[in-house]
């Protein structure tokens, strides 16, 4: 069940594994800082449009982000994943 809270922890959490400070995020997706702050503390939300930019950026599922799923599925596997190799 989607929550904004999760959605903001889940969102930190990737910005920093991802080393990234907030005005970094806030450049990709043309908003704030404060707009990112407000995302990642749960009192702010995002468009479908930033949502996709999010996923592409940190390479994970939107599922995750929106509490559908606890496992962040990356989009696109890494080239030794993919069928056949190694």
């Amino acid at each position: 069940m989607y929550q904004n809270k999760l959605f903001g922890m889940r969102l930190r959490e990737l910005r920093k594994k991802a080393g990234e400070k907030q005005k970094d995020l806030a450049a990709l997706l043309g908003v704030s800082v404060n707009q990112i702050g407000e995302m990642e503390n749960g009192r702010g939300a995002s468009t479908y449009a930033k949502l996709a930019l999010i996923c592409e950026h940190y390479n994970i599922s939107a599922d995750y982000l929106l509490c559908l799923t606890d496992s962040p599925e990356r989009l696109h596997p890494e080239p030794a994943e993919e069928a056949g190799q190694f």
